[in-house]
C-alpha cells in the first residue's frame, strides 16, 4: 500500500525499489544475497505496493537467473581456472538433478544451494531459452508470492 501522504506515488520510492531489484538480481547469481529478507521488511513497512514489490523482486531475480544461463553457455572455457567461483561438485550435483528430472527441475531454481547451479547447468546443457525463462519465472514469482503470503498471514 502506498502512503496516502505522498503525492508522488511509487516514483518517490525509486531507490528502495532499485535496492530490492539489485538484491534480487544478486540473490539469483552465485553471490550470496537474501532478497526475501529485504522484501519481507519492505512489506512490513506498508509504504510500498505489494504487487510492485513482487514484480520488482521477480524481475530482478529472473534476470539474475538469465545471467546464470548465459554464463552456463560459456562455462566450459573457464571451469578449470582457480578463480572460478562454482565448485565442480556443485555443478555435477546440479547436472545430476537436471538429467534425472529434466527441465522441470528448473522449478527448483528458487531453492537455496541447488537453484543457482541448476540455472547455470541449464545453460551448459543448452536448454532452450524460452522454456528456461518460462519455468524460472514461475518458480521465482511463486517464491516471492510465498513471502507475501507468510507476511500477510494468508496461511
Amino acid at each position: 500500500m502506498l502512503s496516502r501522504d505522498d503525492p508522488r506515488g511509487p516514483a518517490s520510492h525509486f531507490l528502495e525499489y532499485a535496492g530490492l531489484f539489485g538484491a534480487s538480481l544478486l540473490a539469483a547469481t552465485i553471490l550470496p544475497a537474501q532478497s526475501e529478507v529485504i522484501l519481507f521488511g519492505m512489506l512490513l513497512t506498508e509504504h510500498y505496493s505489494t504487487w510492485a514489490l513482487v514484480l520488482v523482486a521477480s524481475v530482478g531475480n529472473v534476470l539474475g537467473s538469465c545471467i546464470n544461463w548465459f554464463l552456463g553457455r560459456f562455462i566450459a572455457h573457464f571451469e578449470d581456472r582457480r578463480w572460478f567461483p562454482v565448485k565442480r561438485e556443485a555443478i555435477a550435483r546440479a547436472e545430476g538433478w537436471y538429467h534425472r528430472y529434466g527441465r522441470w527441475s528448473l522449478l527448483l531454481s528458487w531453492a537455496p544451494i541447488i537453484g543457482d547451479p541448476l540455472t547455470i547447468v541449464a545453460g551448459v546443457l543448452r536448454e532452450p531459452f524460452p522454456v528456461f525463462l518460462a519455468l524460472v519465472t514461475v518458480a521465482k514469482v511463486a517464491r516471492y508470492m510465498a513471502v507475501v503470503a507468510i507476511q500477510q498471514g494468508w496461511f
